[in-house]
Formats: C-alpha cells, structure tokens, sequence
C-alpha cells in the first residue's frame, strides 16, 4: 500500500510485520498535517496480520519534524485543536494494535522525535542527531513531547535541549535514552526489522501487556501498580498461547536463555 507521503509494506511469510515508511525525502521526511493523518490511518487499519511494526524514513533522515513551509498562524483554540489531532494520531502509535520498532538515522529533530518518542523501541544508526528546536523558533512541542520525552531522558535534559537549542549526536543520545540500540551506519533498518521479527514471535498478550499495561502500571502509585501487574499476569497466563509455551518449556521443548 502506498500513499503520497508513506508507504506500507508487509514482511513475513505470513505477512506479521509491517513496514511504515516516510516518503518525503526531499523535505527530510518532515510531517505536515496529511503525513500525520496518514500515519493516523495507518495504524488505525493494520492487516489483522501484523504483530510488530517498523518505521523507518526514507532517503538520508528519519524525520525533521514540523513542516514548517506549511506552518500556519493559528489563535488559542486553533492550536489546541492542531496539537490534540497530533495526540490523538500518535496514541496510534504507542497504544496502537501491535509494538513498534524505529529506524533512526540522520535527522530525528522536533516532530520527528515525538513520533521517534511514541514507539517502544529506538534503534540509532551513527548518523542520528536529536533536536529540539522549537524553543528557538517561539514556539512550544505540541505532538506529544512534552509527556513522552522527559519519561525516556528526564526534564532537565529536555529543558536543556529547549532552552539552549541543544544537538545530541547517536553516542550522547543512546547514553541518556533517546536509543535503546546503538548500530553502524546504515543497518539501523535491518535491526529494527530483526527485533520486530523476533517481537512478532511473542505472545500476543505479552505483546499487549508490555505496550499497553506497562506503561500505565509505571504511572500508578505502588500499591495501585502491584495489583495491575497481578491482574494482567492472570489475564496473560490464562491465554492458550501461553500454556501451550509455558508446557514447551517444562517438557525441555523450548530454547533456553543464553549468554549474549
């Protein structure tokens, strides 16, 4: 499937990861109002196939951010209405059907790391770089960053990076936790396409658990959190699924954890 803007592939025998590819090269993949509806739709409409997904930029940058050639003047009640359709759109992403995996390279600056910020995981290649200019423009994040990138790398980096209109290069930003991985030049796809493989092998519940569940148990109060995991570990084993993992495993069918 492909649309101005984006592209859908299926990967897998049986089609279970899916590729979402930013197609705006020329622009450094920057998102206007329909990339970020497209993006929306996207996730909104996965084939009942998929279990994991990639999303990756097209050309030399994952994304620049806010297409500012299309930045309009807005009042008050206009850009909350503009900023809610971002949450709204990237709550698709991470509260989405399946987890997501992104390819990072080049630019990943402004919108582009909101959207980066939404999916559960980061794998960087070398030539990443992360901004957040908005500080320096007058303007102020509205995709979501405010809520997502402080709980990754803690507000007073944030903060840092607004006020003084800080770079951070791949290395920097894989050691306070914009990345979870770290990879040569121009393979940040291929391993984000080797973990979505490996995530889509998951049980699906566990898949749920970790991207809908785990998220919110690290927001409630301890005793609150405790009883959430204890009800979503119940709901979790009692899948057929699992039982039928948990009997491989006690029956030495199923591979063992081994030293990385």
């Amino acid at each position: 499937m492909t649309k101005k803007d984006i592209q859908l592939e299926l990967y897998g025998d049986t089609s279970e990861v899916a590729v979402i590819r930013l197609t705006r090269p020329k622009k450094r993949n920057a998102i206007n109002d329909g990339l970020i509806l497209a993006i929306r739709d996207l996730f909104e409409k996965l084939p009942k196939s998929v279990r994991a997904a990639v999303i990756d930029g097209e050309g030399e940058h994952f994304c620049a951010g806010l297409d500012l050639s299309e930045l309009q003047e807005r009042d008050a009640a206009q850009g909350v209405f503009h900023s809610r359709m971002w949450h709204a759109a990237l709550e698709h992403v991470q509260y989405g059907p399946v987890p997501v995996v992104a390819a990072l390279h080049g630019a990943v600056v402004g919108g582009g790391l909101e959207l980066a910020s939404a999916c559960h995981i980061r794998v960087a290649d070398e030539t990443t770089f992360y901004a957040l200019p908005e500080g320096s423009r007058g303007i102020f994040v509205g995709g979501g960053g405010a809520v997502r990138i402080p709980r990754l790398i803690g507000t007073a980096r944030m903060t840092d990076m607004m006020l003084t209109g800080r770079v951070y290069n791949a290395q920097d930003g894989e050691r306070i936790g914009l990345a979870q991985y770290l990879v040569p030049n121009g393979t940040a796809f291929d391993k984000a396409l080797e973990l979505a493989v490996r995530i889509a092998s998951n049980a699906t519940m566990t898949n749920f658990a970790l991207t809908h569940v785990l998220p919110r148990i690290a927001d409630q109060p301890a005793d609150q959190g405790f009883m959430t995991e204890a009800m979503m570990a119940a709901i979790a084993q009692s899948a057929p699924e699992a039982k039928d993992r948990v009997r491989a495993f006690l029956e030495g069918r199923a591979a063992k954890v081994q030293k990385a």
